[in-house]
């Protein structure tokens, strides 16, 4: 069979087959299915009588009666309402009102009433609070039961040997099927679109029960991580402001700046041949720009930011409790279709080997000896990327270095007007590491997809955690090395004039040297480059392609009258849901996450970018996944999975990123308290203190004078000239200090903050009590009414 569909609805599904081979289709009409009471037959009996708009494609359609419904209900233990909740409603969160601007109003969210809920039986049915059977299981749960029943559906012949052949999965793998889906539901579809219209990042009810818990457990975070955005973007703010508005009290900009000065000291050359020297106060604007993201602000936020993603998380736990309760998910236990045997495990697993405690057929260990090399292999093709761009960086600094005129009385002739030759490196740098980080992504997709497969991984769950920590160490390494580079490596490898470090030491590129203002606004041009462009690209992605192939894939169909384009044809023309559909939409996110935590402290605004990017995501997600994709079935999930551990490892390593963050603000205030003239607590004279002396014989470009560089070294002449002086150490032992003290504050009130909260709020604790109570009592007094009731 080719192009077979199956899709799920009211009509629960419907499978598409060509037309010449229809009468071979036997799956299609019946299967039998084994459960717990015995062997229930499921009819698919309606198929589509006439070919459709293709010329060779028909579809069938598949109904749920009730029976069916209640018996599978009573097989997987669905939850369902038995009593109405008399726990009185909980009191609003403090500071709840904050949140307002973010939520639907109620008449959107249109909630619906509190019940206490209990696993279905189908003996049982005076039990439950059953008003209507049409409308008593919501859709998630009828095409989950539909699914179900398909994924177990045998379709072998009676007279053949092979027993294993069954499964809606092994059929579409073999091209029996060309997709399984549920339908779209227009009713739904409105809830849905109200959702994306009003923009706002609450969960409606209906949307829940539409998609079900899996899609909808994604939404709720994405959601709750856009509401603490909110606090982070607005400290943020006021952080870039207080750079701002303290512009004209920065002395050591007005140093650099100033004729007296700045105009006065001339700096070494930036390059060993083609570069000359050049007067301090070339780096005017740089300096200024620089004061705006480095200053006594950034470490308060840097401080902040530790303890936020402490909040973030522990309250994500508490969200997720109280949903855990809402959508009886309590006791959850991963759903059969994820702990189900990967039909690609059944077929490509031929070697294996029994594990001599399990008693379980595992893989050889040589499969993972592969994968790991595989993996250290690609590892090391990144850095390799990474260096190449390294090396970029060295020369066309150096080019960039070499506009400056050889006349050591004029300024430099800039690449711009308001930046410098490290800031021009850096901004060109970062936009190619920005094309070359794209191209890699899709490259390392694919890899780490390919890696995953040759594991060959048991279960779907296995599989997708698999490939969630190998895609992340890939982009990890992909879209953070560059920023690392510029955080913890430039500037702290140069050397000295006469003494110069190169790259790989035998190479002619000579290491980068920081502008006199610091490094920070090198690695804020590089983070708000690569980060503001992956999320422009992403949305523009997300939302242009699907709409794109769907428009070409039903060109065909524009030219038939609507009434002609059936409703299970509309959905077949839109793009397959795969089963990685939100693995994506995680680790979009979670490199955003990435980018706001380790490297915050060089650029405030960063949580201001994400928040208003999560708006028009979530427009971008509802939008797409209703209008551009085929339904998916509906599948529970009680967390976000492999993704919470690894939001965990991220807040812990920003911690240390951030207290440790590329900032001369450590050395600014040694100055202030040890070293500044008259001990008035001013920052008059840093600049020439923080400027090192060299003689023009340590220099290549033949002009006889004496010039400056950046570090603290003794001056020629000294008996200890050239090395470092004893206020290098005096910083170092402080930035050293600094870390250990601020690394240990923020992680005590980070544990003492999630030791203060707990995880489970005490009102969902108290209501799971109440609801386990309740079952036990009804359970009890329901027998004893049936029994009365038989006796009578």
């Amino acid at each position: 069979l080719h192009n077979a569909v199956c899709v799920s609805g009211p009509i629960q599904f419907v499978c598409d087959v060509y037309a010449e081979e229809l009468k071979t289709c036997y799956p299609l009409h019946y299967c039998s299915i084994d459960v717990e009471r015995g062997v229930f037959p499921l009819l698919f009996p309606e198929v589509h009588n006439h070919l459709l708009n293709d010329g060779k494609t028909y579809y069938v359609k598949i109904h749920t009666p009730w029976d069916v419904l209640a018996t599978y209900a009573d097989v997987l233990k669905i939850k369902v309402p038995f009593k109405a909740n008399d726990i009185p409603a909980h009191k609003d969160i403090p500071m709840n009102w904050l949140f307002t601007p973010f939520r639907l109003p109620n008449h959107i969210m249109n909630p619906e009433p509190d019940y206490f809920t209990s696993p279905f039986n189908k003996e049982k049915i005076d039990f439950f609070l059953i008003d209507d059977k049409e409308t008593f299981f919501p859709p998630s749960v009828r095409n989950r039961i539909v699914y179900y029943i398909l994924a177990r559906c045998a379709y072998y012949k009676e007279d053949s040997d092979d027993k294993n052949k069954k499964g809606i999965k092994r059929l579409l793998n073999n091209g029996t099927y060309g997709a399984a889906f549920p339908l779209h539901d227009v009713r739904s579809y409105c809830i849905t679109v109200t959702f994306l219209l009003a923009a706002k990042t609450a969960l409606p009810s209906g949307l829940l029960k539409y998609y079900g818990e899996k899609i909808g457990i994604y939404f709720a975070w994405l959601g709750f991580y856009t509401e603490m955005l909110f606090f982070a973007a607005v400290v943020g703010l006021i952080c870039f402001l207080y750079g701002l508005f303290t512009f004209d009290d920065n002395v050591w900009s007005k140093e650099i700046c100033s004729e007296e000065i700045g105009g006065n000291i001339i700096m070494c050359p930036l390059c060993d041949k083609t570069c000359g020297y050049w007067k301090l106060n070339s780096t005017c604007n740089s300096s200024w720009q620089s004061h705006m993201f480095d200053n006594v602000g950034t470490v308060f936020f840097a401080i902040f930011m530790g303890i936020w993603v402490t909040l973030f998380l522990e309250f994500w736990k508490r969200r997720q409790a109280r949903l855990e309760y809402e959508w009886d998910l309590v006791d959850f236990e991963e759903e059969q279709q994820q702990l189900q045997l990967r039909p690609e495990y059944e077929i490509k697993c031929t070697s294996r080997r029994l594990n001599r405690v399990t008693q379980v057929l595992v893989l050889p260990s040589l499969t993972c000896i592969i994968t790991l090399a595989t993996v250290i292999f690609w590892i090391s093709l990144i850095i390799a990327c990474i260096i190449g761009v390294i090396a970029y960086r060295l020369a066309v600094y150096a080019a960039f270095a070499s506009i400056m005129k050889d006349s050591p009385t004029n300024n430099i002739h800039m690449v711009g007007s308001l930046i410098t030759p490290q800031l021009a490196t850096s901004v060109t740098a970062s936009c190619i590491n920005f094309v070359i980080i794209m191209i890699l992504n899709v490259m390392y997709e694919r890899v780490a997809i390919w890696i995953t497969d040759m594991e060959i991984p048991k279960t779907h769950l296995e599989y997708e955690n698999k490939l969630t920590v190998k895609m992340f160490l890939f982009q990890f390494v992909n879209y953070y090395s560059s920023c690392f580079y510029v955080a913890f490596f430039k500037g702290k490898f140069v050397g000295r004039p006469g003494d110069y470090i190169y790259m790989f030491g035998w190479s002619k590129l000579r290491n980068e040297e920081c502008d006199p203002g610091g490094c920070l606004i090198e690695l804020t041009t590089q983070l708000v480059i690569v980060m503001a462009g992956k999320q422009v690209w992403g949305n523009i992605q997300e939302a242009l392609v699907p709409w794109l192939l769907n428009w070409w894939g039903s060109r065909k169909a524009r030219s038939h009258p609507e009434s002609l384009y059936s409703r299970w044809e509309q959905d077949h023309d839109l793009q397959n849901f795969s089963h990685l559909g939100l693995f994506y939409e995680y680790l979009e996110m979670v490199i955003q996450f990435g980018f706001i935590t380790l490297f915050v402290a060089s650029f405030p605004l960063a949580p201001l970018l994400a928040l208003l990017n999560n708006i028009i995501e979530v427009r971008v997600d509802a939008w797409k996944f209703t209008t551009q994709f085929r339904r998916p079935v509906a599948a529970k999930a009680h967390s976000i999975g492999a993704w919470q551990e690894i939001l965990n490892g991220v807040a812990v390593f920003s911690v240390v990123t951030n207290v440790t963050f590329t900032s001369d603000m450590i050395p600014r205030l040694v100055y202030m308290y040890a070293y500044s003239p008259d001990n008035d607590l001013s920052m008059k004279g840093y600049i020439n203190n923080s400027l090192s002396v060299a003689m023009c014989v340590f220099i290549t470009t033949p002009v006889s004078l004496s010039s400056r560089y950046r570090d603290y070294r003794y001056p020629p002449g000294h008996e200890k000239q050239y090395t470092h002086t004893m206020q290098f150490w005096h910083i170092l032992a402080a930035k050293l200090a600094f870390i250990i003290i601020m690394e240990h504050v923020v992680f005590m009130v980070k544990f003492f903050v999630a030791w203060m909260i707990p995880d489970v709020p005490a009102e969902v604790k108290a209501r799971v009590k109440r609801e386990r109570y309740l079952i036990q009592e009804y359970l009890h007094n329901y027998e004893v009414f049936i029994l009365m009731k038989t006796c009578t």
